[in-house]
């Protein structure tokens, strides 16, 4: 489906307010008539609701639907195609919020945020993806990985809803395995990105850097990000063998003295 086809058919925005200052400010100033709905209002997660998602309603407003597709820096978020209420939509998007995993973890899932989307639904099968869009017909977003993002190969994103006959998404939905192995990747990605952007060092070395600090044992982030710091001060120093039953810490330490003690 092209963007312009998909653009006619989009009736709702799911915008990810955080770092979208310039689209709030166009919606009151601009668009003033457009229905706009907090999407944590009602939920667990009022008290931070002023800085969690809208949900713009673009029924009657085609031209910021076509904003929408033609700015995704500016309007950060999910286009959404569904023939559903608005209410009955609401409910599930809300419903979406809360998620569990193990037998006493609960968590927020940020499926509206377009990082955090590009590897969520990337981990639903036609089975997942008919529970978890339910009354959302299609789905589009600009977007990607955290190492696309780094590299500038982002592009648009979209789901068809495979409608299956499933059950209905459930109250604290359990994350699948695979799910949970793709919100832990977007999360160390992530990590490496800000890396990136704090050391002026591009994402394959930065990446690296972290899969042989892990494979290390350095997996805590405070012991992790320690490594990395040393890992930049000294990139080709040599990664010897350490005596067993050393701790990750210990083990660190012993690298920093003898990087430092071999440098010339």
């Amino acid at each position: 489906m092209s963007g312009v086809g998909f653009v006619q058919q989009a009736n709702w925005l799911l915008l990810d307010s955080v770092d979208a200052q310039q689209a709030l400010a166009t919606l009151r100033q601009g668009f003033a008539g457009v229905r706009c709905t907090r999407l944590f209002d009602g939920t667990e997660f009022q008290a931070v609701s002023e800085h969690g998602p809208l949900l713009v309603d673009l029924h009657e407003c085609p031209a910021l639907a076509a904003l929408c597709h033609h700015d995704p820096q500016t309007w950060r978020g999910l286009l959404i195609a569904s023939e559903a209420s608005e209410q009955a939509l609401l409910s599930h998007l809300q419903r979406m919020l809360s998620v569990s995993f193990g037998l006493n973890h609960r968590a927020l899932l940020g499926y509206y945020n377009r990082q955090t989307a590009s590897y969520f639904f990337d981990a639903c099968d036609a089975a997942d993806l008919s529970r978890w869009l339910g009354p959302i017909r299609l789905l589009r977003w600009f977007g990607g990985t955290w190492a696309d993002l780094a590299i500038g190969s982002q592009g648009w994103q979209q789901l068809r809803n495979p409608q299956w006959a499933v059950e209905r998404l459930g109250i604290d939905e359990s994350l699948t395995r695979r799910q949970r192995e793709r919100l832990q990747s977007c999360l160390l990605e992530q990590h490496i990105w800000r890396w990136c952007q704090s050391a002026a060092t591009d994402y394959p070395t930065m990446a690296s850097h972290v899969q042989q600090g892990l494979a290390l044992g350095f997996r805590e982030r405070p012991l992790l990000d320690d490594w990395l710091w040393l890992r930049l001060q000294h990139p080709r120093a040599p990664l010897l063998s350490a005596p067993d039953g050393l701790s990750a810490s210990a083990r660190l330490e012993q690298l920093r003295q003898r990087w430092q003690r071999d440098q010339p």
